[in-house]
C-alpha cells in the first residue's frame, strides 16, 4: 500500500490517484448538471445561467476521464500516448470551468444591474463586454498553459515552465477581476440599502454571488500556490518528485480545494437559482417606488450563427444592435401612471408590488 504523499514513478498525477473519489464527483456533477438543465428550462433562463449546466457537464467529463485513469491508466509510457491524452483532456476540462463560472456570475450581476439600472455603477451592457473579454483571455491562457504544463513529454524544461507561467497569469487575472467584481457589487448593494426598496430576491442573488465568488477565489489561491513551484516534473526521478510542492504530491488538496469547492458552487446555484428570483423578461425593471416597470420588448434580429458567435466570444462580438440612449438611463425617473420612453413608446407600470 502506497503511503499518502509518496510519489509513484512515471505517474502522470505524481501519486496513485484515488479510484472512488472521481466516481463520486462525476456522479454528483452529473446530477447537478441535470438539475441545472431542468431549472434553465423551467425558468427560461438559458441565456442568464446557461454556463452552469455547460460547466457541470465538463466537470462530469473531466472526472469520468480521471476515474478511467485511476484504474491503472495513469502510468506514462513512450510506447502509448493514450494515458497521456486522457490525462491532458481531464485536466483541461477541469481547469477551464472556474473562469466560465466566474463569467456566469458577471452575467448574473449584469442582470441585477439591468433590473435596477439607476443604482448600477456601470451600464449593464458594459459588464459583459468588459469582463467577457478578460475571461476570454483567461480561458486562452488556461487552455494553453494546462496543455503545456501537464505534458511530461515536453522537449524542454522551458516549455513546461512556460505552461506554468501562463497558468499563473490566468489565475492572477482571475483574482484581480474577482476583486473588481466584489467592489462593483458592493457599491450597488450599498446604494440598494440606501433606498426604500425592499426586494428579498435581489438581496438573495447578491449574497449568493458573494458566496460563489468567495469559493472561486479560494480555489484560485490554491491553484496560484500550487503553480508557484516552477520545478519541472520529472516522472522518472523519484527523489525529484519527493521535493515537489506538497500540493502536487497530496491528492487530498485537489479534492478539497478544487473538486469540492466547485461542486459547492454548482449546488449553490441549484439552491438559489437566479431564474427563480429575477424576472424572466429582460425588459422588466424595478422602479424607484418598488413597482415593476414593463419596458418595450426589443427585437433580436440576429441570425442563429451570430447568436452562437456572441456566446462563444464571451459577449464581445455579434452584439445585438440597440437604438436611442437606452432605457437603463431613464427607468425610475417617473413611477406614477404611464410614461414615454426615449423613443416615444408607452411603458406601463405593473402595480403588483415587489417581485417575489
Amino acid at each position: 500500500m502506497v503511503m499518502p504523499g509518496e510519489p509513484i514513478l512515471l505517474s502522470l498525477y505524481v501519486y496513485a490517484p484515488n479510484k472512488a473519489a472521481p466516481v463520486f464527483f462525476a456522479t454528483t456533477y452529473a446530477l447537478s448538471a441535470s438539475f441545472h438543465v431542468w431549472q434553465c428550462y423551467r425558468y427560461k433562463a438559458f441565456k442568464l445561467i446557461g454556463l452552469h449546466p455547460v460547466c457541470a457537464i465538463l466537470f462530469t467529463l473531466g472526472y469520468i476521464l480521471r476515474a478511467y485513469s485511476a484504474h491503472d491508466n495513469y502510468v506514462y509510457s513512450l510506447a502509448t500516448k493514450k494515458p497521456l491524452f486522457i490525462f491532458i483532456f481531464s485536466q483541461v476540462f477541469i481547469y477551464v470551468c472556474p473562469p466560465l463560472l466566474e463569467l456566469a456570475n458577471y452575467r448574473i450581476l449584469a442582470r441585477v444591474f439591468h433590473y435596477i439600472p439607476y443604482l448600477a455603477p456601470l451600464p449593464p451592457t458594459r459588464v459583459m463586454t468588459t469582463f467577457g473579454g478578460l475571461m476570454a483571455l483567461v480561458e486562452a491562457l488556461n487552455a494553453i498553459g494546462v496543455a503545456l504544463s501537464a505534458n511530461p513529454s515536453s522537449s524542454s524544461e522551458s516549455t513546461q515552465s512556460l505552461g506554468g507561467q501562463l497558468t499563473l497569469a490566468a489565475i492572477g487575472i482571475q483574482l484581480a477581476v474577482i476583486v473588481i467584481f466584489v467592489a462593483m457589487a458592493s457599491i450597488f448593494h450599498v446604494r440598494f440599502h440606501q433606498t426604500s426598496l425592499q426586494s428579498r430576491s435581489v438581496s438573495t442573488v447578491l449574497w449568493t454571488l458573494y458566496t460563489s465568488m468567495a469559493l472561486i477565489f479560494v480555489r484560485c489561491v490554491y491553484r496560484l500556490v500550487e503553480h508557484m513551484d516552477h520545478t519541472k516534473i520529472k516522472l522518472d526521478d523519484l527523489e525529484a518528485l519527493r521535493q515537489l510542492n506538497p500540493l502536487r504530491r497530496y491528492e487530498s488538496y485537489f479534492y478539497v480545494f478544487e473538486a469540492t469547492l466547485m461542486l459547492l458552487n454548482s449546488l449553490l446555484w441549484n439552491a438559489w437559482h437566479p431564474g427563480r428570483l429575477l424576472p424572466q423578461e429582460v425588459h422588466v425593471f424595478l422602479g424607484r417606488d418598488g413597482r415593476e416597470v414593463i419596458g418595450q420588448k426589443t427585437r433580436d434580429d440576429r441570425g442563429m450563427v451570430e447568436k452562437i458567435g456572441h456566446v462563444f466570444t464571451f459577449g464581445i462580438l455579434f452584439r445585438q444592435k440597440t437604438t436611442g440612449t437606452g432605457q437603463w438611463q431613464e427607468i425610475g425617473a417617473h413611477s406614477n401612471g404611464e410614461r414615454r420612453d426615449t423613443e416615444g413608446d408607452d411603458i406601463a407600470l405593473r402595480a403588483t408590488g415587489l417581485h417575489p
